[in-house]
């Protein structure tokens, strides 16, 4: 039992260390969608948390991190999708039917959500070029990992570019017209038109990833 120990404090370690993660960047976007990301300092954020700014950058490398950590946990989704598909189906399938299933969920990562938070959190992103910026960098890490995923040979990397690029495309599409004042229940039949097209063309250009 004694060398049970250090393992569960490890382990008791590594979640007060993700609790005070996923607290200190609530926090901080609280005070970014009521003050605006550009107005509030790091040292505000750090404050707020009662911690220390080096201690928040151990947590968060840039400012930016502090928003677009709700994306972490999606950066390498379409590699999962990819390594956990059925036998006999195929990458594209299983990443049209995954977006096609976040599309029946209304899962804000395909931007057909019109739970008034979601929209602000998006409203905070989408109007902020740094976190903008900073968004391209996660996608590029999503792309890497589904090329891997792929084989990472050079038409893996080729596919997987295009395939995070019209999933990109996809959900800023949802996301504008639901931020323009239509609910994700009107828009989306055309949303799942639009996925279906996107996949379609995804096959015709890149043909099936074996």
């Amino acid at each position: 039992m004694d060398g049970e120990k250090p393992q569960e404090r490890m382990s008791l370690r590594e979640r007060k260390k993700q609790l005070t993660y996923e607290a200190v960047s609530e926090a901080a976007i609280a005070m970014f969608l009521e003050r605006g990301f550009d107005k509030v300092s790091v040292a505000e954020v750090a404050a707020a948390a009662d911690i220390s700014k080096p201690t928040l950058f151990r947590y968060f490398p840039a400012k930016e991190d502090l928003v677009l950590h709700r994306f972490a946990d999606h950066e390498d989704e379409a590699a999962r999708v990819v390594a956990a598909r059925a036998d006999g189906e195929s990458p594209l399938d299983a990443l049209r039917r995954n977006f096609l299933d976040g599309l029946e969920r209304g899962d804000p990562v395909t931007g057909l959500c019109d739970v008034p938070a979601v929209l602000a959190y998006q409203r905070l992103l989408y109007g902020t070029p740094s976190l903008v910026a900073r968004l391209y960098a996660y996608q590029g890490r999503s792309e890497a990992a589904l090329a891997r995923a792929l084989g990472d040979r050079v038409r893996d990397r080729l596919a997987a570019g295009q395939i995070i690029a019209v999933l990109r495309v996809l959900a800023l599409e949802n996301w504008r017209r639901i931020d323009a004042g239509e609910s994700a229940e009107q828009v989306y039949a055309s949303a799942v038109e639009s996925a279906e097209l996107a996949f379609v063309q995804l096959r015709t250009g890149l043909g099936e990833q074996g």
